[in-house]
C-alpha cells in the first residue's frame, strides 16, 4: 500500500468542504461532474495530476455503473485513504438524490400545468448544451493525437448511425488500440502552477493485495444486497419494491461504459418491459435529472 493511502494527503476536513462543494456543483450529467472534478481537483487545488486523473477516469469508463462516482471515490481513496472514498462517493450522490426526489415530486403533482410544460421547454436545451460544453471539455484534453480523435469520431458513427452495440465498440476499439499504439500516446499538458499532491508517476503503486481485493469483493456484495433481502422479506418477492431493487442492482453489474449506457439500458426496460412509466415520463425524468446536481437512477411509479 502506498503512502498516499494510509495518511491524509489533504486535512480530512478541507477534502470534505470540497467534495461537498463540488457535489452542488455537478450539473449536466458524468460529462458535467468530469468537469467540474478536473477544474477543482486538478486545475485549482492541484490535488492529483492530470494524466493520473485521466488514467483513471479511462479505467472508471470500463467499469460497470456511473463512471463519474466511481472516479470521485478512487480520488476521495488516494487523498485520505478508506475514509475518503466513503465521503467522496456519498456526498458525490447525496445531493443530487435529495433533488431529484423534491423535483420528481413537483412533477408528479404538477407535471401537467402550462407552468411545468412551458418550464420543460426551456430546459432541454439548456441541458444539451451544458453537457455538449462539459464534453468538449473533457475531450479536448483526453484525446491527445489524431489517432485517438479518429477512435472518438468511428465509435461515435458506429453507436449513432449504425446502432453497434456498446460492448463491440469498446472491444473492438481496444483491439485497435493494441494493434495501431504500440507506444503510449503523448501525456497530456499539465496545469500551470505547483506540482500536484498526487503526482503522475507511479500509477499502479497503489493497487491493493490479492487478499484484501477479494475481502473487499466480499463485504461489499453483501453490503450491496443485503437491503435487496431486507426488502424482499418486508414486502414480498413479487412487490414492485423487489422487482426493483433486483433489476437496480442487477442492472449495476450489466450497463458498461458509464452513466449514458446505464440510461440506455434503464428505459428500454422501465418502460418497455416493466411498464413502470411511459417515454414521456422518462425523457422528462432525464431533463430533471440533468438539471439537477448530479444524476441518480428514479423510477416513478404512478
Amino acid at each position: 500500500m502506498t503512502q498516499t493511502t494510509t495518511r491524509d494527503v489533504v486535512p480530512f476536513g478541507e477534502a470534505v468542504r470540497t467534495w461537498f462543494t463540488i457535489s452542488l456543483q455537478t450539473f449536466g450529467g458524468p460529462a458535467g461532474q468530469i468537469a467540474v472534478m478536473q477544474r477543482h481537483l486538478v486545475e485549482e487545488r492541484r490535488w492529483i495530476g492530470q494524466n493520473r486523473f485521466l488514467h483513471a477516469l479511462n479505467y472508471c469508463m470500463l467499469l460497470p455503473g456511473p463512471e463519474a462516482q466511481q472516479l470521485a471515490i478512487y480520488i476521495g481513496w488516494l487523498l485520505n485513504g478508506l475514509r475518503g472514498g466513503l465521503v467522496a462517493g456519498t456526498l458525490f450522490v447525496l445531493p443530487g438524490m435529495v433533488a431529484l426526489l423534491v423535483l420528481s415530486a413537483l412533477y408528479v403533482g404538477l407535471g401537467d400545468t402550462t407552468v411545468v410544460t412551458a418550464l420543460f421547454a426551456g430546459l432541454a436545451p439548456a441541458v444539451v448544451a451544458i453537457v455538449a460544453q462539459a464534453v468538449w471539455r473533457v475531450g479536448r484534453r483526453a484525446l491527445r493525437s489524431r489517432l485517438q480523435v479518429a477512435f472518438a469520431v468511428l465509435a461515435a458513427v458506429a453507436l449513432a448511425v449504425f446502432g453497434v452495440p456498446f460492448p463491440i465498440v469498446v472491444a473492438a476499439a481496444a483491439l485497435a488500440g493494441w494493434l495501431l499504439l504500440r507506444r503510449p500516446p503523448p501525456e497530456a499538458a499539465e496545469p500551470d502552477g505547483p506540482a500536484p499532491l498526487i503526482p503522475d508517476d507511479h500509477l499502479h503503486d497503489d493497487r491493493p493485495s490479492l487478499r484484501r481485493t477479494a475481502t473487499i469483493l466480499v463485504v461489499g456484495l453483501l453490503v450491496w444486497f443485503a437491503p435487496v433481502a431486507l426488502v424482499a422479506v418486508a414486502t414480498g418477492g413479487h412487490s414492485v419494491y423487489t422487482r426493483q431493487g433486483l433489476f437496480f442492482s442487477g442492472t449495476a453489474v450489466v450497463t458498461f461504459g458509464g452513466a449514458y449506457a446505464v440510461l440506455a439500458y434503464v428505459a428500454q426496460r422501465a418502460v418497455e418491459h416493466y411498464g413502470w412509466l411511459s417515454a414521456g415520463d422518462m425523457v422528462r425524468g432525464l431533463a430533471l435529472a440533468e438539471s439537477g446536481v448530479n444524476k441518480v437512477a428514479l423510477v416513478t411509479i404512478k
